[in-house]
């Protein structure tokens, strides 16, 4: 058998690529799986990370697929297990934190949803985003899954009949054997246990009180702090070769409808890159959609071949997707559809554009667009590699067919951060 010392389920592929970094960084070797592997793990990691894309799932389904994964990695022998989850909760946190445990056999869970580096901090059970209120930031009107709570302890406790429960900030200030005790006393009534999480420090002081826990809920950055407990099996970052290709200019494309990734593409757009709009109200119609993807194809090809930079996204003024959303109702589709639909053009068009400009480097910005792009280009494994802001790494398609991604994740990343993932992806 594999030694394998972590095994991660996540919701989503970008989900997936952050915390494999979390374990690159700490000297780990991590390798991320879309969906159960059909063969049997054949990749050298201290990390095996599967994705079961099932954040927006039905709750039962997504039960049955992390319950799934989670009896699969331990076939691989893992010593520890992550529920990894979105940073602000959204999705089927109760559900699939109930299915790990049950298939594991566990009736208890630790909960770290902090991620200071990225502006996500807990304080009294309370979920802050850049100092806001779950419930007033950003995420209050997210698409597909509006945050209207800002208690963590509230938003678990309504998705799972286990009980819940919080270490807070006054916790920590007291030190790790104060914790120690106060972990067991939590432990021994079973349940979930959340942490406050204030800085990077309170993640350092919690990864040490911790890091012999057989299960770790919540977002990634947890990972680096408990990683370091341990030693690396398999030397660490893998080698990035025989990928070609430098030369040639990098495909970006933008599903995502977070400020972050409508910032980022303004900012290459203010630059002077090439930017072009996949009009998602023109996507119903077969006509209009085949018209419309053979213009944006021809013309990011140009663009590869001539060595620059392109930019593909998706309509993102409100109007545009208030009026998609409109027609997508009008034609029986759900939210979900709508999204769907939207996702798989924008992946298929960067599949169609790498296949006929013969690049092999590209950026994929948003969860739902980079699970439709693998899918769609047929990947089913890749190896974190580098990271290049927090949270958001390169990674390398595993296959005779190598190809260097950024799987970005929509909410995160400054302006500058598609600047500095192409000239990451031209290195």
């Amino acid at each position: 058998m594999q030694q394998i010392t972590f095994g991660v389920v996540a919701d989503d592929i970008t989900g997936a690529n952050d915390i494999g970094i979390m374990f690159t960084k700490a000297g780990k070797r991590a390798c991320v799986c879309s969906g159960i592997p059909e063969a049997s793990f054949r990749w050298e990691a201290d990390a095996a990370i599967v994705d079961t894309d099932s954040r927006f799932h039905p709750r039962d389904l997504a039960y049955r697929e992390v319950f799934a994964a989670t009896r699969y990695l331990m076939g691989l022998g893992v010593r520890q297990f992550y529920k990894k989850t979105c940073s602000v909760f959204r999705g089927n946190i109760g559900a699939e934190f109930d299915a790990m445990l049950d298939a594991l056999g566990e009736d208890f869970g630790v909960v770290i949803l902090g991620f200071p580096a990225n502006g996500r901090t807990t304080v009294q059970g309370i979920h802050y985003v850049y100092g806001v209120p779950l419930a007033e930031s950003q995420f209050k009107d997210d698409p597909m899954n509006p945050m209207h709570c800002s208690d963590l302890r509230e938003i678990l406790s309504s998705q799972t009949a286990r009980r819940v429960s919080n270490l807070t900030a006054e916790d920590l200030d007291r030190g790790a054997p104060w914790l120690r005790r106060r972990l067991q006393e939590e432990k021994a009534k079973g349940g979930y246990l959340i942490f406050d999480v204030r800085h990077q420090q309170d993640l350092a002081l919690i990864a040490e009180v911790v890091q012999a826990e057989r299960v770790i809920c919540g977002a990634s950055a947890s990972a680096e702090e408990i990683a370091k407990w341990y030693p690396s099996l398999h030397g660490g970052r893998p080698q990035a070769q025989g990928i070609p290709d430098r030369q040639k200019g990098i495909l970006i494309t933008a599903g995502s409808l977070t400020r972050q990734t409508i910032a980022q593409v303004e900012y290459l757009r203010a630059r002077g890159v090439l930017t072009l709009e996949l009009e998602s109200a023109r996507l119903f119609e077969e006509e209009q959609r085949r018209c419309q993807a053979q213009q944006l194809r021809e013309r990011a090809v140009r663009e590869v071949l001539a060595g620059r930079t392109v930019v593909i996204h998706t309509s993102n003024r409100p109007e545009q997707v208030a009026a998609t959303k409109e027609e997508g109702h009008r034609r029986g589709m759900k939210e979900a559809e709508v999204s769907r639909l939207v996702s798989g053009e924008l992946a298929r068009l960067a599949v169609q554009v790498l296949q006929r400009s013969g690049q092999r480097r590209v950026l994929i910005a948003g969860g739902d667009t980079s699970a439709a792009f693998c899918q769609q280009a047929e990947v089913r494994a890749m190896m974190v590699y580098r990271e290049i802001e927090s949270g958001l790494p390169s990674c390398i398609a595993c296959g005779e067919d190598p190809l260097l991604m950024v799987l970005k994740s929509g909410s995160f990343g400054t302006p500058e951060f598609f600047e500095k993932a192409a000239a990451a992806l031209r290195e």
